[in-house]
């Protein structure tokens, strides 16, 4: 039986300050555990007695079994699927030679949890090592962000740093941004490797980042001069414009 310091403790890592203070977070369900299990170390695993029963535990510093009222109580979701992990966080430390070689992601303050979530996931797909997040944007360790990235956190290493300045410190790196009154992506010459970069959600990209920013991307509404949406979803608009990067690696 979990007591109730530890069941506190599990509790309390639904808020940033106590992840912080205790370099921790939750991640739910079997399919994201089995994802995370390599990549990060297992303090706690809790999971309900019909859950037990049917599977085999994953290993953890510490588990318990627990009935279906007590785990709802430690559960962030809505429909709980029995079982869930405490994991250490894990360090990160970013080499601005990388963008010499990859294609790197950067986002200047994506403040959605569930955006960040789906753009790492995205990262995952198209094959980026790297993300670079300014001080502005969410927490990657937030739950509603850990749930949206179905595990690519186990493949994609996030890295928070002081955006401005590491972009200033590259040397003939190519930083591409997306705005409106920039050039259709489809008409720019796309590198390998680079720094691209995806602004806030109702903002874009800010003005300090925009003067370190060589070049302008546009995402093309179809066809051209008929009215549509202002804008796509950060999400959205990422993964549209990796699957064109990516694309050009092809040709």
């Amino acid at each position: 039986m979990i007591s109730r310091n530890k069941s506190g403790f599990i509790q309390s890592l639904a808020h940033k300050k106590y992840r912080d203070e205790h370099h921790c977070f939750v991640a739910e369900g079997i399919r994201i555990i089995r994802d995370l299990h390599p990549a990060f170390k297992c303090r706690i695993l809790v999971a309900t007695e019909a859950w037990a029963a049917s599977h085999p535990l994953p290993e953890a510093d510490e588990w318990y079994v627990t009935d279906e009222k007590t785990f709802l109580k430690l559960s962030g979701q809505q429909q709980p699927q029995g079982i869930l992990a405490v994991y250490e966080k894990r360090e990160s430390t970013f080499d601005p030679a990388t963008t010499a070689t990859e294609l790197i992601l950067a986002l200047d303050n994506v403040r959605d949890p569930g955006n960040l979530g789906t753009i790492l996931r995205v990262a995952d797909w198209f094959g980026i090592h790297h993300v670079l997040c300014s001080t502005g944007t969410a927490d990657v360790y937030n739950p509603k962000t850990i749930q949206a990235t179905m595990g690519a956190m186990a493949r994609v290493n996030i890295h928070y740093v002081d955006l401005p300045n590491l972009l200033q410190s590259l040397i003939d790196v190519p930083v591409y941004g997306t705005f409106l009154n920039g050039s259709s992506m489809y008409e720019q010459s796309l590198s390998p490797n680079g720094v691209l970069i995806m602004g806030n959600e109702g903002n874009g990209i800010s003005p300090e980042i925009e003067k370190l920013v060589t070049s302008k991307l546009l995402i093309p509404s179809f066809p051209a001069g008929q009215p549509s949406s202002e804008s796509l979803n950060v999400g959205v608009a990422t993964a549209l414009i990796c699957a064109e990067f990516r694309r050009r690696m092809e040709d």
